[in-house]
């Protein structure tokens, strides 16, 4: 499964500090406990990425849609 795939997959997140000091994001899905423990260092850099694959985002979805197929091109005459 690729970044830019649909999944009907349901999950959960949490996001909040520890005792000890380390950000911590804890993914909660059909049979998967997930906890991914990061310094405050990296949880900021995870925060930056987000920022802007959420601006991309918004960006993809400013865009105009596509146009269909064209068809094929024909002569008069």
């Amino acid at each position: 499964m690729g970044i830019d795939k649909q999944s009907d997959i349901a999950a959960n997140i949490q996001i909040g500090p520890t005792s000890l000091g380390m950000v911590r994001i804890y993914i909660e899905a059909e049979g998967v406990d997930l906890p991914l423990d990061f310094d405050p260092e990296e949880a900021e850099e995870i925060a930056e990425e987000l920022r802007a694959a959420a601006e991309r985002a918004r960006l993809v979805a400013r865009a105009p849609a596509p146009k269909g197929p064209k068809g094929p091109k024909g002569r008069k005459g």
